[in-house]
């Protein structure tokens, strides 16, 4: 990595607004931010693409998809970690927390017997100094499962973990307050006949009477003690709401409706939704469409979920709609809001003395392209 770069002809954009400019990174940081293209022969011109701070990532599966690329095929766990993070990287994100799931709600699912490999794999390729973002790890815990809080407490003791949220997919409310969307979404993703489902229905609604408020307290209280960030799912009221601002929680991932997500803003819960839901323009779950919370000003986070190209993709298409967020403003939803959320606050924005975590885009016909990332000051991609 040389001393000192000089990438200059850039847009750029900061928390707060954007010109052509100039940015120096010295010894891994933002030294300097200026106005004006530099006429100094070592400067990198980058052509009057845009210069973004690189994207931070808070909730992906991404992983999964690696570890099982077909039904019935797994795939050697340090691989899938490494084609993991070059397509990370390639979508300009520079800080991902990796979600791994505890408590596997899919009668025929693996994720519960993938987790001490995907974990092992992400901290060995990590200390090894092979990944090219920044790996965090997020525990998304399924509060229905009988095991997940056995599960979670020996997994909350990694160093790398840093998030962690807190959700209940039973039928009946949340994300799936309609049963017959829930027999859909389930029975067509999993291939369940209607005998199995009704066995599926019957067997979550128990589990979650017996164990979800049990282990939500547990969990959360343990998270607190260790100055973990925690973030509630699926919130659909003002009393789920409450309940999570109760417990501290800081964020609010995917409100299924207007309501609460108004409300989780407004009790200081950063909004969190899917980039794929601006993309394509709406829930695939039929919930609130994030769009419709940019128009009322409540949406702070996007997180790529399963899509990690959506993330840069949904910023701009974010800026380009009727609503208050110009591209600044939409930029920081993928970049400083997420970087703060997660307690990290030296990356997330173009500003002197932060990590030099950047990326080179243009856009062609709506298009964003990824030209260049660094992560502190490392080109990457």
């Amino acid at each position: 990595m040389p001393v000192e770069q000089i990438l200059t002809h850039a847009r750029v954009v900061t928390a707060e607004q954007e010109f052509v400019g100039t940015v120096v990174l010295r010894d891994g940081l933002i030294a300097q931010v200026e106005e004006g293209v530099s006429g100094l022969s070592q400067a990198i011109d980058l052509g009057g693409d845009y210069l973004l701070p690189g994207l931070v990532e808070l909730h992906t599966d991404n992983l999964e998809k690696y570890m099982s690329p077909r039904p019935g095929v797994d795939w050697p766990s340090a691989s899938a970690v490494l084609t993991h993070d070059a397509q990370i990287v390639s979508a300009g994100i520079t800080t991902v927390f990796d979600a791994l799931a505890i408590g596997d709600v899919n009668p025929r699912g693996k994720r519960m017997q993938q987790l001490p490999a995907m974990l092992e794999a992400i901290a060995a390729a990590a200390t090894g100094g092979l990944l090219r973002a920044d790996h965090r790890l997020h525990l998304r815990c399924e509060l229905c499962h009988p095991d997940s809080l056995a599960v979670f407490r020996d997994l909350v003791e990694h160093p790398l973990v840093q998030l962690v949220s807190v959700m209940d997919h039973s039928p009946g409310q949340r994300q799936f307050a309609k049963e017959d969307k829930y027999r859909e979404y389930y029975m067509g993703k999993y291939h369940l006949s209607e005998a199995e489902m009704d066995a599926f229905v019957k067997e979550q609604v128990a589990n979650s009477l017996e164990f979800s408020d049990r282990h939500r307290r547990a969990i959360v209280e343990d998270c607190h003690t260790r100055g973990l960030s925690v973030a509630s799912h699926d919130d659909a009221t003002l009393a789920h709401v409450q309940e999570s601002a109760g417990f501290g929680m800081s964020i609010a991932e995917f409100p299924t409706t207007l309501e609460a997500a108004t409300a989780s803003h407004a009790l200081g819960l950063k909004v969190l939704m899917g980039a794929p839901n601006i993309v394509r323009g709406g829930s695939h779950s039929g919930n609130i469409a994030a769009a419709e919370l940019a128009r009322h000003e409540v949406l702070d986070i996007l997180s790529s979920d399963y899509y990690p190209a959506s993330l840069l993709q949904a910023a701009f298409m974010l800026a380009a709609q009727d609503n208050g967020y110009d591209l600044p403003r939409a930029i920081a939803t993928v970049s400083r809001q997420p970087a703060h959320a997660a307690g990290l606050l030296d990356r997330g924005e173009i500003r002197v003395g932060l990590r030099a975590d950047l990326l080179q885009a243009k856009v062609h016909e709506g298009q964003a392209v990824i030209q260049q990332v660094w992560r502190q000051a490392n080109r990457v991609f």
